[in-house]
């Protein structure tokens, strides 16, 4: 005989120590597994004592369910409900699953390849090769232009195998991130599953705890307590000031915002937190300490080095400008994210970028943010293609679909960072008034 349980019960079970879960009303038992989840634990520990089913289904493949029984605790939720929206999702991702959409790559792997190949073959031949200042400084443009292209092929492999098994799929991982770029997998993995859980979660999303340099909303002045990295998110007077100017700032920030990114992956890999494939990411990070700086150190003095670099960050940091378009902008809540509103807090916290075809390869797919969030094993070749069905499906359900052009895109970011910043100072010196800051930003 079945034994039921409520959906009260099962929020009690919402603790590393005590890790139940549910799936299409079934009640799992993932206390012990959590540390082995190939996602990494974070997701589990965000979702834990929720129906997940709708999380299940967009990051997991169908041969995945066969696992599922040995975590099964023999209980059934009694107050099991799918409202409409999910229903359409799953039936949605169905008809994607028996399509065969998430097993059709395309040719577009191939083509990433050597594109990436010639483009990192024409960097080196205009250091290697070449005197001249100004093809040093186009090289150096060259690279960064190579390192966004890299960094869409490693997305795509962290989300889903994009060679011919798992294994040579983990060897493009490391190659394209840890070796060619710099920055570790396993880094990206931890943060970003936690991401795409919890989207635009201030105090669950690591994409949006960027104190004290950046603040997307005024519930960040409140110092927050970051539940993925553990600490408060203080906002002191130094954030303060900082947030202040964001929106002056916001693009000289995007312009290093690589050096972050190299200083987040070496505090993970040589942290004590268990990373996977430690050893092997360690490995990917100094093959790219080698040859970089190899390659930097083949120019004739010191000011080209530094240009050089200068000029290879400010080229790719188009991509970091072009992450934080795709949610600065969005609504953002604080909270743990919830299993049974998937569908509603993709759309809520994504905004997308409307290009032409043409424009596809430069964007790497990510102009589609929501399709991607909410089927993130598609292809990017085939994220346009469906793009009409999700639009559909959030007309008929009331939900916001947000496209905007690259340059409309970037005002609203601006904007919703403008407002923070005058919040911020309001905050920070509420008594006087700066007219010589009031008169600046009358118009942003």
């Amino acid at each position: 005989m079945a034994k039921f349980i409520t959906s009260d019960e099962l929020k009690k079970h919402n603790k590393p120590d005590d890790l139940w879960l549910s799936i299409q009303g079934k009640v799992y038992n993932v206390t012990d597994w959590a540390k082995d989840h190939p996602g990494g634990p974070i997701p589990l520990f965000n979702l834990a004592g929720n129906d997940v089913t709708d999380a299940f289904i967009a990051f997991h493949p169908a041969s995945a369910w066969s696992h599922l029984d040995r975590f099964f605790t023999g209980y059934h939720l009694h107050d099991f409900h799918v409202s409409d929206v999910s229903k359409d999702y799953r039936n949605l991702s169905a008809k994607f699953t028996q399509s065969g959409l998430f097993e059709k790559k395309g040719h577009g792997v191939v083509i990433s390849l050597l594109f990436i190949a010639a483009l990192l073959s024409a960097c080196f031949y205009g250091v290697l090769r070449t005197s001249a200042f100004s093809t040093h400084m186009l090289s150096g443009a060259l690279l960064g232009f190579t390192w966004m292209q890299i960094t869409y092929l490693g997305h795509d492999s962290g989300h889903y195998n994009i060679m011919s098994s798992p294994k040579f799929n983990k060897l493009a991982q490391i190659m394209t991130g840890n070796c060619l770029t710099g920055i570790s997998i396993a880094w990206w993995k931890w943060t970003h599953n936690a991401h795409h859980v919890a989207c635009n979660s201030l105090d669950y999303d690591p994409d949006l705890q960027h104190l004290p340099m950046l603040a997307v909303s005024n519930k960040l002045f409140h110092s927050l307590t970051s539940r993925f990295y553990n600490r408060q998110l203080t906002f002191d007077p130094l954030s303060k000031f900082f947030i202040s100017y964001q929106h002056f700032t916001f693009y000289p920030v995007m312009c290093v915002a690589r050096v972050n990114l190299y200083l987040q992956t070496f505090l993970l890999l040589f942290s004590a937190r268990r990373v996977p494939d430690r050893a092997l990411n360690i490995l990917g990070i100094a093959v790219f300490w080698t040859w970089f700086p190899l390659l930097v150190s083949c120019l004739p003095n010191w000011p080209e080095r530094v240009l050089f670099v200068l000029a290879s960050f400010c080229v790719c940091a188009i991509q970091h400008v072009q992450f934080c378009l795709n949610h600065f902008a969005a609504s953002v809540y604080v909270g743990a994210p919830k299993g049974n509103d998937w569908f509603e807090k993709q759309t809520s916290g994504t905004i997308d970028i409307s290009c032409s075809p043409n424009m596809d390869w430069f964007f790497g797919g990510l102009q589609f943010q929501l399709e991607h969030h909410l089927f993130p094993r598609l292809p990017r070749c085939h994220l346009r293609k469906i793009s009409p069905l999700v639009q559909e499906l959030c007309k008929k359900h009331n939900l916001p679909y947000i496209s905007l052009s690259f340059v409309e895109a970037n005002k609203w970011t601006l904007r919703t960072l403008r407002t923070a910043a005058l919040e911020a100072r309001e905050m920070a010196d509420p008594a006087s008034k700066n007219l010589l800051w009031e008169a600046v930003n009358t118009h942003g």
